[in-house]
């Protein structure tokens, strides 16, 4: 009898032990997701980007997920440096390109830091770049992976200097200039 309750008891110890670590795994990957309603060519898009707020300065995998695009332009996933001027919760200061990036404009897929989402020309870069999968209304939408870290190039590191960094989407290189795709999701590395 005695046994059978010290069985039972390690039994409930390890099932509320394996809830809480499980609890806290699942709290410490927070996500965020921030929208942003543009028009382009006449058309509206509600752009929205969940990505991890926070991430291992050492380097982690981390999922981006993505809806609302416009599936005609083409757009890069991936870490950056917010550069002067932006302020990642004033959407009106989104004005100027995101870099330098994890990885710069990965178009070979040899850093895993970002990915090129476009219709056109996924094909030519197998490793690390995908077609939009069809959304509401006509509108593309992405979930792929990428590799963050804290130090984005030899001079440049998150968190460092007054570096701010932030997962992004943004115009691909077919159309770099265009700040419409600009969106911020913020991470902070630990």
């Amino acid at each position: 009898m005695r046994s059978a309750v010290r069985t039972a008891s390690r039994a409930a110890l390890a099932v509320v032990g394996a809830a809480a670590l499980t609890l806290g795994l699942a709290s410490s990957a927070s996500a965020a997701t921030v929208d942003r309603t543009i028009n382009d060519g006449g058309t509206p898009y509600t752009l929205s980007v969940t990505a991890p707020s926070t991430a291992p300065a050492s380097g982690a995998n981390v999922n981006v997920t993505g809806s609302g695009y416009n599936q005609s332009q083409g757009i890069y996933v991936g870490l950056c440096a917010v550069p002067a001027g932006v302020d990642v919760n004033d959407k009106t200061t989104w004005n100027s390109k995101p870099t330098p990036c994890l990885g710069g404009q990965d178009e070979s897929g040899s850093t895993g830091a970002s990915h090129w989402i476009n219709n056109t020309w996924y094909w030519m870069s197998p490793n690390n770049s995908s077609p939009y999968t069809d959304g509401a209304n006509g509108t593309g939408g992405f979930n792929v992976n990428i590799h963050v870290k804290a130090k984005i190039s030899a001079s440049v590191t998150c968190g460092q200097g007054g570096v701010t960094c932030a997962i992004v989407t943004r115009a691909d290189h077919f159309d770099s200039n265009d700040r419409k795709y600009d969106v911020y999701v913020p991470v902070t590395f630990s």
